[in-house]
């Protein structure tokens, strides 16, 4: 493993997604994690179970999730090129932007007037 706890889970997730495995179990999840998983559960990307110190994630509908390497700074009028950057459609999909108010997608981030460092995406 790396030392990027973020890419290397949503990478996981990817390979079990490619090989048609319905869940994945993560193991030592930190507090960025655990905000990324509720995100993507909020908009119905995953699902997940807390058992003990493990995390549970059942796959539904993502097609596509990883880490944004290296993590760009952007101000709030420079955001719509990223998204054109990591989004293959409008509307369609998620950046997730670390921002002074915590962590947020790409439309909080726009409707608030933030800016912030990119994180990750999924679609």
């Amino acid at each position: 493993m790396s030392q990027d706890r973020i890419s290397d889970i949503l990478n996981e997730i990817m390979n079990a997604k490619r090989a048609r495995k319905e869940s994945v179990v993560v193991t030592k999840p930190t507090k960025l994690l655990m905000k990324i998983f509720e995100m993507m559960k909020q908009y119905g990307y995953i699902d997940y179970e807390n058992q003990e110190d493990k995390i549970k994630i059942n796959i539904k509908q993502v097609n596509e999730c990883k880490s944004i390497k290296p993590r760009y700074s952007v101000n709030k009028g420079n955001i719509e090129k990223y998204i054109k950057r990591f989004l293959p459609a409008r509307n369609f999909g998620y950046v997730i932007i670390s921002t002074s108010k915590g962590l947020m997608t790409h439309q909080e981030a726009q409707e608030s007037k933030i800016g912030g460092s990119l994180i990750a995406y999924f679609y």
